[in-house]
């Protein structure tokens, strides 16, 4: 199983941007369909973005298609999210994930702690 640690949040101002990383151990790093879920207080925890193993392929929530970009290195182990043109409702605290499965919207093997991430508006 793949070990995830977040880092990168903080707080900004709506329209200002962030980038988070998610640094993960484990030998089959390359092997793990990977991405970013986030979650505010009494809410369900919420699809952002995945990318394919490979990198090649991504896909998006609706609510940040266009303004979060997800990419991946994998020499590096680790995924990070491009997150521009932020809005206050992009509030909350975000959770790296990982799963060998098709898609992280399926199911989950691994999370990360979470960071939080606050848009002052």
């Amino acid at each position: 199983q793949v070990q995830l640690e977040e880092s990168g949040g903080g707080l900004v101002q709506a329209g200002g941007s962030l980038r988070l990383s998610c640094a993960a151990s484990g030998r089959t790093f390359n092997r793990y369909r990977l991405g970013w879920f986030r979650q505010i207080p009494g809410k369900e925890r919420e699809f952002v973005a995945q990318i394919s193993w490979s990198g090649g392929i991504t896909s998006y929530a609706d609510s940040v298609e266009g303004r979060f970009t997800i990419s991946r290195d994998n020499a590096k182990n680790t995924v990070y999210l491009q997150m521009n043109s932020l809005k206050p409702e992009d509030s909350a605290v975000y959770y790296c994930a990982a799963t060998y499965l098709n898609s992280l919207r399926v199911g989950v093997d691994s999370w990360g702690q979470g960071t939080q991430v606050t848009v002052s508006s």
